[in-house]
């Protein structure tokens, strides 16, 4: 099959090496063209030739080590960052796990105190049901005195009444 060249397209380039390109075509200019009339001013284009090349190749190497230094300053830029966000992060995890383990001790804690609090109150209803249960007793005890000492009242009235008899009077309140 019939396969076409397609011109090649070209790259862009540097603004590096477009300045050398430029540079060296205007020395190629100057050597293109140079005043046959003398030997001297050949000399001289000669000499301008190398010292523009010169000045182009310093430049060139100059710019190049600037952007090495550039590329060394952002790597080292780039380490310190990933270096501090690494330990950042382990600081992090740290203090995750140094809350979480004491937050797991309050809750412990808080549960035992639960406990107790649950024990000291059962053992206080207990009490106070006992005291309850005491003072109950206690009443049934004077009810039953009580009734017994109206028994004994209406029994002696009774005997008063029978026989006519006036009850005797106590001296000074004494029983």
């Amino acid at each position: 099959m019939g396969e076409e060249e397609h011109p090649k397209k070209p790259e862009p380039e540097s603004p590096v090496t477009t300045t050398v390109a430029v540079e060296l075509e205007r020395t190629e200019e100057k050597t293109i063209a140079p005043d046959p009339t003398s030997e001297k001013v050949e000399e001289e284009c000669e000499q301008d030739r190398t010292i523009d090349r010169d000045a182009v190749l310093e430049r060139v190497a100059a710019e190049k080590r600037l952007n090495l230094i550039n590329a060394w300053e952002e790597s080292e830029k780039s380490k310190a960052e990933n270096k501090s966000e690494k330990k950042l992060s382990a600081i992090g995890a740290w203090e995750n796990s140094k809350t979480a383990k004491l937050e797991a001790e309050i809750k412990k804690l808080e549960e035992e105190l639960e406990k107790k609090k649950a024990e000291y109150t059962e053992k206080t209803l207990n009490k106070i049901a006992l005291i309850h249960k005491a003072a109950e007793e206690k009443r049934a005890v004077v009810e039953a005195k009580r009734g017994e000492d109206l028994l004994k009242a209406e029994e002696i009235a009774a005997k008063y009444r029978a026989t006519g008899a006036a009850p005797p009077k106590k001296l000074l309140g004494i029983f």
